[in-house]
């Protein structure tokens, strides 16, 4: 059974952005690891995470257990990933973002939910506008 990918549609700042990203049913097959003995990428997913601009910070986040690190890391390695963080170990439990808008107007959390194993199809707009940096 295929999963039908739904395009989401977003609007950024021209600023530099922290993207935080869970791993598994998000980028690549849930468990995917485990029942295939490899990881693969979810629809869209390697080349939404090649498109995000060198100014931008990446985070990722899994359950993985931290013994997972070496065949985690080289999957992505040998795809060319670029990455800041990963964490392990994180709680399978909702994960919550605060953050305060800018005094300019500028909402600075957007979180997005996604259906486990379904691709990423992302469209972003780029806001014009010029905020306070700090």
């Amino acid at each position: 059974m295929r999963l039908k990918t739904k395009l989401t549609e977003i609007s950024l700042s021209s600023l530099g952005h922290t993207w935080i990203l869970d791993l598994d049913g998000t980028l690549v097959k849930h468990n995917g690891y485990k029942l295939d003995g490899k990881d693969s990428f979810l629809e869209g997913a390697e080349a939404f995470l090649n498109g995000i601009p060198l100014k931008d910070m990446v985070i990722i986040l899994t359950s993985r257990a931290e013994e997972t690190r070496d065949q985690t890391e080289s999957f992505l390695r040998e795809h060319g990933i670029r990455y800041d963080l990963i964490l392990y170990n994180v709680p399978y439990g909702e994960r919550i973002l605060i953050n305060d808008d800018k005094p300019s107007g500028l909402r600075t959390a957007i979180a997005l939910g996604k259906k486990r194993d379904t691709g990423i199809l992302l469209q972003i707009a780029r806001k014009k506008e010029i905020f306070e940096e700090r």
